[in-house]
């Protein structure tokens, strides 16, 4: 640690030279602390001790030969306990390979050329479940569709595609070894019952794989519950001693010498080769365990108080040598939760850990039919070509190999004929009881297997389509349980390739390429779920075309309540023809447009779709204009299609409608409602209706009062009421008038009352005077 020159002057008996740089040494520091009230220098080790590195680094670079041997010891030993543990399941399988009959068996008992075919109810249900699922789960356009979380926005919606499309490419185009390892998974799920897919990310392909692991290549403690909790997978792995020195070279292994790689198979795959007609003997590979464990390595672990973490450690089997130690839990993972690898895919649910598959379930079905079928054939071959006894005198010249057809063979016969001197043995034809037998065993085999044929040729043409459902769902109930499961599996799959692109993809769009779609950014995953385009309560295409003609039938009754075109767009897409939009459009597939071009779509019979930002009052005055013109109008009059069309537009126009009612109602609210069919919590949406009912209330008081309005406008042009208002006005002129004389005549009234009244006073006044005169 280096501490630079300070700003203030050194400390006594420090020259100043020596002040330029120091050089302190700590050992093993927990806090370092400068008590002079200017510094606190806190050094705080790693999360992982001092001197670990990088948390991805392999710790056994670091570790004592003593303790990787102690680690070694004890996960060999666990391992050969687990493989101990799932010895029956596996010796049921191995049993099982015996009767696959993909290798024709050459018998020498109980003759030289005895029948050696096998019966094919194994192999037939194994190769109809592969073609089946295959079809299911990965059809042309991609095995991905999305789901959006949460509410639904168009940032969403794009986002969606993005993330849809960008899955499928790399699935369908970039990992081209992604079909090849689905179809070999879904066959050897079929027999043993159990399949892995292993999911990772290669740095040497710069890219994410799944890879299919067999069964037995999988070692888990056989009462284990689940893959997820499982205190230990190991993973057998097989290294060439070239890729072995590249993992060397590039530090991803620890550089010792392993010496001869030593040839290690089980019986599963010795078997396996031999009806592959391989041989194992020139395996020059090393074998190496990949262990997924939780433990405690000591000298990293000493601290934690005995709490096993999750690692992955990978050994060399022939030699013993750990090559490999690594944290197995995200950095930022508080809880250290172990990261999934694996994907378990199970045909059937055993007693333990694997699954059961078809060898397990029809196993003893296929081999009793491969005995029937092989004495049947014997038979027929010794009625056909029967041998016997014949007198020790008896020379038939050449030998004695079978007689050809249409030849003959001189005899030398000792005494009386050749019928005297030959017996053949009694053998039967073969027998039709056995035949009866095998077919019994045959048919309870393939039901079993869910690979037996419905019989319709007893139906009714007429039959109604429930009848039918019902039936077809006796049947593939069985399947369909299975195809459900491989649907879970594959869905956890691809949730895992998901979060390994989105880790490895671009944080924001580099550039918009000119040609073909933007990929998908690190944020489109974030917003979108990925499952898999199978339908788990349909296992086959049969099952689910029948379940729509059911609703189609239904639909008849009552078509008003339907959706017709998305009902039988759905029906278009699950016969699998191409462009189902193109076909027969929805109202999902439109995109905004002006008004002239919805009314040029409606006298085409075409769907019309109102967006909720559009100018709903522009777009209804447009449409009432086209309605209101004459001509369109008498054109539409002679269209057989008249009644549709103007059911057509009038429902365009009252979605506007009700969307210019919403943007109202915001407007009195002065602020946005949420959008339309949104699920709000109970106490929102009471709350809500409360404001939107003032609100509307509000809304309806100035509708009537525009509505008054209008009407007295309305009114006021109309000719009849001016005229009326006009003798009105008149009239009133008139009563003014006369109200006006009738005031100017009473006001001289009492302005002629008001003179006679002074005249008088006046008269009195002289009258007065004029006695006190003469007085």
């Amino acid at each position: 640690m280096a501490v630079e020159k300070g700003l203030f002057q050194a400390p006594k008996g420090v020259d100043e030279e020596d002040t330029e740089q120091l050089e302190i040494e700590i050992v093993n520091p927990d806090m370092v602390t400068l008590d002079d009230g200017s510094m606190e220098i806190t050094i705080v080790p790693d999360a992982e001790g001092a001197g670990t590195g990088a948390f991805d680094e392999n710790l056994a670079e670091n570790m004592k030969d003593d303790e990787l041997s102690a680690v070694a010891d004890e996960l060999l030993g666990n391992i050969d306990s687990d493989l101990e543990s799932r010895k029956e399941w596996a010796d049921t399988f191995v049993r099982g390979l015996d009767v696959l009959g993909f290798k024709y068996e050459e018998r020498t008992e109980p003759w030289e050329g005895a029948c050696g075919v096998y019966s094919n109810v194994l192999a037939e249900a194994a190769i109809r479940f592969q073609a089946e699922t295959m079809s299911e789960t990965f059809p042309a356009q991609g095995p991905v569709k999305t789901k959006i979380l949460g509410e639904e926005t168009r940032e969403k919606l794009e986002a969606s595609n993005r993330v849809k499309a960008d899955m499928n490419y790399e699935l369908t185009e970039n990992m081209v070894e992604y079909r090849s390892e689905h179809e070999r998974l879904l066959y050897n799920l079929g027999l043993a019952g159990s399949g892995f897919k292993k999911v990772y990310y290669d740095p040497n392909m710069g890219r994410q794989v799944a890879v299919f692991v067999p069964a037995e290549d999988v070692i888990v403690p056989y009462g284990a519950s689940h893959i997820e909790t499982a205190e230990r997978v190991t993973h057998v792995m097989r290294k060439t001693k070239n890729e072995l020195k590249k993992l060397q070279a590039s530090g991803f292994y620890v550089d010792v010498d392993l010496g001869e790689p030593q040839a290690y198979h089980s019986d599963i795959e010795e078997r396996k080769a031999e009806e592959g007609g391989y041989s194992l003997t020139n395996d020059n590979r090393y074998s190496i365990y990949e262990v997924h464990a939780d433990i405690i390595i000591d000298g990293v672990d000493d601290s934690d108080e005995g709490i096993a973490k999750p690692y992955i450690i990978s050994i060399e089997r022939g030699s013993y040598r750990v090559l490999a130690i690594r944290r197995n839990w995200n950095p930022d993972d508080a809880l250290m939760l172990k990261r999934q690898h694996f994907v378990h895919y199970v045909y059937t649910p055993g007693f333990g850990f694997y699954g059961l598959g078809l060898i397990h379930i029809i196993g003893g079905y296929a081999k009793a039919g491969t005995s029937i079928i092989r004495q049947l054939v014997d038979a027929g071959t010794l009625a056909n070509l029967p041998g016997g006894l014949k007198s020790r005198g008896l020379r038939i010249k050449g030998d004695d190999t079978p007689i050809e057809p249409g030849s003959f063979r001189d005899v030398d016969v000792p005494s009386g004929s050749i019928r005297d001197n030959i017996m053949p043995l009694p053998y039967k034809e073969p027998s039709q009881v056995l035949l009866a037998l095998l077919k019994d065993i045959t048919n309870e085999g393939r039901r079993l297997g869910a690979v037996s044929d419905m019989n319709i040729s007893d139906m009714s043409a007429n039959a109604p389509v429930g009848t039918t459902l019902a039936l077809l769902e006796r049947t593939l109930k069985p399947m369909a349980a299975v195809q459900a499961r491989v649907h879970y599996a594959m869905k956890q799959e691809f949730k895992m390739l998901k979060i390994l692109m989105a880790e490895y993809a671009p944080a924001e769009y580099a550039y918009v390429p000119t040609r073909g779609d933007v990929s998908a950014r690190q944020s489109d995953y974030m917003m979108i779920d990925v499952i898999p385009v199978s339908d788990p309560n349909s296992s086959t295409m049969a099952q689910r075309v029948v379940q729509y003609q059911a609703v189609l039938q239904m639909s008849q009754t009552a078509p008003q309540i339907y959706d017709l075109p998305q009902l039988h767009r759905q029906m278009i897409e699950v016969l699998g023809v191409k462009n189902a939009e193109k076909l027969v459009p929805t109202k999902d597939d439109l995109k905004p447009v002006d008004p002239v071009s919805e009314n040029m779509a409606v006298l085409q019979g075409k769907p019309m779709k109102a967006f909720i930002y559009q100018d709903h009052d522009a777009h209804i005055s447009t449409h009432m204009m086209f309605m209101q013109d004459p001509v369109i109008a008498q054109m539409i009059g002679q269209n057989p299609q008249a009644k549709q069309i103007m059911a057509g537009i009038q429902a365009h126009i009252a979605e506007h409608l009700g969307y210019k009612y919403r943007k109202d109602i915001e407007a009195k609210l002065g602020v946005e409602l949420p959008l339309p069919n949104e699920n709000l919590p109970e106490e929102i949406e009471v709350n809500l209706s409360r404001v939107v009912a003032d609100a509307a209330k509000q809304l309806t008081q100035q509708n009537i009062q525009q509505a008054a309005q209008q009407q007295a406008q309305q009114k006021a042009q109309d000719p009849v009421v001016q005229m009326q208002q006009a003798e009105i006005q008149i009239k009133a002129q008139e009563v003014q008038r006369k109200a006006e004389k009738d005031k100017a005549d009473i006001a001289l009234q009492q302005a002629e009352q008001e003179r006679k009244t002074r005249k008088d006073e006046s008269d009195v006044i002289l009258e007065t005077a004029r006695l006190q005169r003469d007085s």
